[in-house]
């Protein structure tokens, strides 16, 4: 099964930039993850153990408006993912599987409109099969004309995970 809606990674312009300094304006500060398992924003996969990484803090509403001239206003935050240290390959061809979807994980999908305001959006348990829980979601969010893109983040800490646009 393939997914109908394409997950996207961090852009490799905003990965050279967190490379340096986040969107906290904090230098970036790599380290060997030993155990490996969370969730990698740049590549859309789990870390590998032994892999050098950083935790930044990214605010993937503010870049997007910089894209397109949104105003998100109060609707901008910021919050922490893991990124390869080093410039990585990015996502691999898709496996046909949304990431990071963990049957029973707590997910919220918060749905923007062309200005960037939060105009909706659902929390969702990850069912099993993933794919079609996730594409059913998506296709709720987007029967609404005005929603441009939905974020999907983690409910336990808040960590974005990928955003979807129309």
């Amino acid at each position: 099964m393939t997914t109908t809606y394409a997950p996207l990674p961090i852009t490799p312009t905003a990965l050279r930039e967190l490379r340096t300094t986040d969107d906290a304006g904090r230098p970036c500060e790599p380290y060997t993850d030993s155990e490996g398992g969370d969730p990698l924003r740049c590549c859309l996969r789990p870390v590998a153990p032994g892999e050098s990484v950083a935790l930044v803090s990214y605010a993937p509403l503010r870049r997007w408006a910089a894209e397109t001239g949104a105003n998100p206003g109060a609707y901008d935050e910021q919050g922490p993912v893991f990124i390869h240290a080093q410039e990585c390959e990015g996502p691999a061809p898709s496996g046909g599987e949304y990431p990071f979807a963990r049957p029973g994980a707590l997910r919220t999908l918060r749905r923007y409109n062309a200005r960037g305001h939060i105009i909706g959006g659902r929390l969702m348990e990850i069912p099993d099969p993933a794919t079609q829980g996730f594409d059913a979601a998506f296709a709720e969010a987007f029967a609404d004309p005005e929603v441009s893109l939905v974020h999907v983040r983690a409910v336990e800490y808040g960590c974005f995970h990928f955003e979807v646009r129309r």
